[in-house]
């Protein structure tokens, strides 16, 4: 059975004045959604992906969409940023993957019509700059 979750990425207090966006395709063939300036405040990112899987064989569900990137065990979502989002007038070229690791049946089961799954990760990196990369330590996935 196939279906849709919601999911959101709050990207806390990223680096100012840096494009950030979600990445939609892969490859060369993608483009860049949901475009945000960074100012003084939290960046948010709301999308769906589809829910596929046979609960009796499959321990995990298997989640795919044109924001999901990735291997079958290891899928993730790409928040774009700086050139790679589309800014020209900046020195940043990064992307902030963002793990799909740990959503469960039972995750899935508990979202009722209006609630999501949501992740909080840093904005900023340890140099300063934009967070790129796998965040680490990644949070994980929380009903929201």
């Amino acid at each position: 059975m196939e279906s849709e979750i919601t999911l959101q990425i709050i990207l806390i207090k990223p680096t100012q004045d840096v494009v950030f966006g979600l990445q939609k395709g892969a490859g060369m063939n993608y483009e860049t959604v949901q475009k945000q300036i960074s100012a003084s405040d939290d960046l948010v990112f709301t999308f769906t992906v589809r829910v596929k899987g046979d609960r009796s064989k499959d321990e995990l569900p298997k989640l795919s969409g044109s924001f999901v990137q990735g291997s079958a065990d290891n899928k993730f979502i790409y928040i774009d940023i700086g050139t790679y989002a589309g800014q020209s007038d900046t020195i940043w070229s990064r992307r902030l993957k963002i793990p799909l690791t740990g959503i469960t049946w039972r995750d899935i089961d508990s979202l009722a019509a209006n609630s999501m799954l949501q992740t909080s990760v840093p904005g900023v990196g340890r140099d300063g700059g934009p967070n790129c990369a796998t965040p680490k330590p990644f949070p994980g996935w929380h009903l929201k």
